[in-house]
């Protein structure tokens, strides 16, 4: 079993920058996809971006295209989400997310392991 946490969140500027982190631990990422969603008050919980930790290929969202990046370290078993040019939309709860896989998985309902989601914050 994965257990994911978050962290990094925050409030900005627009135009400013954050970068997000999901440490897991109880075992590493291995063969794991690991997702980042969020979710807006009233909205419905989203795909951001995620990364296959075996085959390091990524995906995005077209919402945030060019300006997120998805990274892993093996050494610290984490993963970042490095967000330029932030908009007042891109305000919501973060959360990282885990499954076993290597394709690009974008519907929340196919993940096991969930962080608590830690919150974002773009004032304009």
């Amino acid at each position: 079993q994965v257990r994911v946490v978050e962290s990094g969140g925050g409030l900005v500027q627009a135009g400013g920058s954050l970068r997000l982190s999901c440490a897991a631990s109880g075992r590493t990422f291995g063969s794991y996809y690991i997702g980042w969603f969020r979710q807006a008050p009233g909205k419905e919980r989203e795909f951001v971006a995620g990364i296959s930790w075996s085959r390091s290929s990524t995906h995005y969202a077209d919402s945030v295209k060019g300006r997120f990046t998805i990274s892993r370290d093996n050494a610290k078993n984490t993963v970042y989400l490095q967000m330029n040019s932030l908009k007042p939309e891109d305000t919501a709860v973060y959360y990282c997310a885990a499954r076993y896989g290597v394709s690009a998985y974008t519907s929340p309902e196919t993940y096991d392991y969930w962080g608590q989601g830690t919150q974002v914050t773009v004032s304009s």
